[in-house]
């Protein structure tokens, strides 16, 4: 039966990719929030709604 100890390679290898995995679910996320955010930007300026533009470009500028 095989033993995996706690900082054995493998075990090691495993938190790595969960770290790495994590970061990138966290990026397409972040990524697709900034996406929306502009889509939403670009309606409020067709709308020409100055109030609505400040807050999404606030919000913007809070997540980059």
């Amino acid at each position: 039966m095989k033993k995996n100890l706690l900082n054995s390679p493998h075990t090691q290898g495993t938190a790595m990719d969960s770290l790495l995995a994590e970061m990138v679910l966290e990026k397409a996320l972040l990524n697709f929030r900034k996406e929306k955010i502009h889509q939403k930007i670009d309606q409020a300026l067709k709308d020409n709604n100055k109030q609505e533009f400040l807050l999404l470009t606030e919000e913007l500028k809070s997540i980059s």
